[in-house]
């Protein structure tokens, strides 16, 4: 027969999982999570603002669930331009996403000349209900090169405008487009 004594089930209760592990798990959980398949829009513009930096952004879906986002940032000293990546997932229904990514910048400062360097993004958006209309923040730490600064780690809020909406498509609708894709269009 299997018996615990306390003192044995206190040694379970104290038990300390190591950082390195947590992070793994989260990670693991990130990445197998379900994309955000039910996004409410394919192109969307708008403006950004965080810190002394603001500007324009656009975004593009290019593939389910996945978006291309430019920035074109102005601050007093610099302007940039940059190109991310997004793998979007959804959070309590298709209204609410977080989103990952990373890209690339270039930029001007005024003191130091021309400047580039790496982006990571993790952010969540919100598509106001019944408006064309959606709400991000995000943090975008980036490395640069050529640059005053090695890193930066930015944090912005973003209202963009919907210019083209996400068209609905009923499950018998993808099933023949995806057979149709697999057999080829002039095979009937």
């Amino acid at each position: 027969m299997f018996f615990l004594f306390p003192s044995q089930l206190l040694r379970f209760a104290s038990f300390q999982p190591k950082p390195w592990a947590v992070l793994l798990a989260a990670g693991l959980a990130a990445g197998f999570a379900p994309p955000a398949l039910a996004q409410k829009y394919r192109t969307t513009a708008g403006i950004r603002a965080g810190g002394s930096a603001y500007g324009l952004t656009v975004q593009q879906l290019v593939l389910p669930s996945t978006t291309l986002e430019g920035l074109a940032l102005f601050s007093t000293r610099e302007r940039s331009a940059t190109v991310l990546a997004e793998r979007h997932f959804g959070i309590l229904g298709p209204s609410l996403n977080y989103y990952l990514g990373a890209g690339a910048h270039v930029g001007s400062h005024k003191d130091h000349g021309t400047f580039w360097g790496f982006d990571g993004i993790v952010g969540a958006e919100y598509k106001i209900p019944f408006a064309r209309v959606v709400l991000s923040v995000d943090f975008k730490p980036t490395v640069e090169f050529n640059s005053a600064d090695w890193t930066r780690f930015p944090t912005a809020f973003s209202v963009r405008y919907i210019l083209v909406k996400q068209k609905k498509e009923s499950v018998k609708g993808f099933f023949e487009r995806m057979k149709n894709k697999i057999k080829g269009s002039d095979s009937e």
